[in-house]
């Protein structure tokens, strides 16, 4: 019997050992796969498909020359003639002229949808007042009478956004953000009081509508109100979208509204202080449709020359200077054939001031380009991009545009401006382009 109880234990722990060096060889084949297999696999099947770039390097990748380009752009600012991208987007930028990739870019993007879009001055950093404007703008919009909670979101979510461009420049390391450093600590504290911040405000309003009470005028109200027809429609929760699920969709609305708008209005306003001549144009329009009346939703459509200020400045200055697409499948891009799992990185900023589609003068400031619409200015080319494209498409933009037009028309109704000497052309992108050292400009009232 003890020999058996003996034969029995060392079985078992051969056992133990076995399962133990097979769980080990799993991991071990799904880290190395993970980090080398896989990604070396993705490079052979794009090389075979004529692109060269950069070899792939272990963890790090691109990441040192990266944030090195990165640093190196924003230790010096720029002239107005030179060309912003190689201040964005230096890395990307260099990668393109290095390796060709610009003509494959711009024939890819061809092929995609089209896109159907008084006295005395006084000194004032424009930058952060448009900010807290456009926060307050989104935050009605959003929350309704809840607005002052919902700047509180904003506030947050600014802050986490540095934490993120920030993450996203460092070595990516799984589960990492599970470590208890500082930082991840912080952005941890900043979600939790977004969720609890926006789960109190869609609380106290359920209680209103369970109530009896109507409340649909705003973002969160449309949202609670559909999703409640969507349950009783169907007689189960699992139709209609979680709690979770609100709050997702508030936060993203939240920051990409603010951000779009804000940023298309910085440089808007720049943009006027350096052509005088279009913001005479302009305020000539706006005065013409509402002389000193409160802009409404009809006249707004009828500002032509304002339209296309902002057009010219969302070519010249697009949101986001660059952003992605990731294949879930296997994709074919003319006689480009891309596996699933590529990230397509495609540079707006670049494409905007392509000679080829937006001829010499593409660093020129001429709203008269898109004095016949989008469509006649590009051609018919997919090559106007300041909302991204195809079934991606930014769904603010005509929210972020009717925005933009109310601003400029109430800032012309009642000032006139120009550049301080103090201004330094410095834009630099975190997430959207934005000016390194504020907008001071010299404003005078009407």
């Amino acid at each position: 019997m003890e020999y058996l109880s003996l034969l029995t234990a060392e079985m078992l722990c051969n056992t133990i050992a076995v399962v133990s060096v097979a769980i080990l060889l799993v991991y071990t084949w799904r880290v190395l796969n993970w980090a080398w297999f896989r990604p070396k696999k993705l490079e052979k099947c794009l090389r075979l498909s004529g692109l060269k770039g950069n070899p792939y390097k272990l963890l790090y990748g691109d990441l040192n020359e990266l944030t090195k380009s990165i640093i190196e752009a924003k230790s010096k600012p720029i002239n107005f003639s030179d060309d912003i991208a190689q201040r964005l987007i230096p890395f990307f930028l260099n990668a393109i002229n290095k390796n060709a990739f610009y003509q494959s870019c711009s024939e890819m993007l061809s092929k995609w949808e089209e896109i159907v879009q008084k006295e005395t001055s006084f000194e004032l950093d424009v930058w952060p007042d448009l900010q807290v404007m456009t926060s307050e703008v989104i935050s009605r919009t959003t929350f309704g009478s809840s607005y002052q909670e919902g700047r509180i979101v904003f506030e947050l979510q600014k802050e986490q956004v540095e934490y993120v461009t920030e993450k996203g420049r460092s070595i990516y390391v799984p589960r990492s953000r599970f470590l208890p450093t500082k930082t991840n600590k912080r952005m941890l504290e900043i979600e939790k009081e977004i969720q609890t911040t926006i789960r109190r405000i869609i609380d106290k309003r359920l209680r209103v509508m369970k109530a009896g009470e109507k409340n649909n005028e705003d973002l969160l109200g449309i949202l609670l109100e559909s999703n409640l027809e969507e349950i009783e429609l169907h007689g189960s929760k699992e139709f209609g979208m979680t709690t979770s699920e609100v709050i997702e969709e508030c936060k993203l609305f939240y920051f990409a509204g603010q951000e779009i708008t804000s940023v298309l209005l910085v440089w808007t306003m720049i943009l006027l202080c350096l052509h005088p001549e279009w913001q005479v144009r302009a305020r000539e329009e706006v005065l013409q449709v509402f002389r000193i009346e409160k802009p409404d939703f009809e006249g707004l459509n009828r500002l032509k020359i304002v339209t296309m200020i902002l057009y010219e400045t969302l070519r010249l200055f697009p949101p986001l200077p660059v952003f992605g697409r990731r294949t879930k499948e296997e994709v074919k891009l003319g006689e480009l054939n891309l596996p699933d799992g590529v990230v397509v990185l495609i540079p707006a900023v670049f494409v905007h001031y392509d000679k080829e589609i937006w001829s010499e003068d593409a660093k020129e400031f001429k709203p008269e380009r898109f004095s016949e619409g989008v469509s006649k200015a590009t051609n018919g080319q997919v090559s106007f991009i300041p909302f991204g494209g195809g079934p991606r498409i930014c769904v603010g933009q005509n929210f972020a545009m009717l925005e933009a037009k109310m601003a400029i028309a109430m800032i012309l109704q009642r000032f006139s401006f120009e550049l301080s000497p103090s201004y330094t052309h410095a834009p630099f992108a975190v997430v959207t382009i934005h000016p390194q050292y504020g907008a001071p400009l010299l404003m005078r009232k009407l």
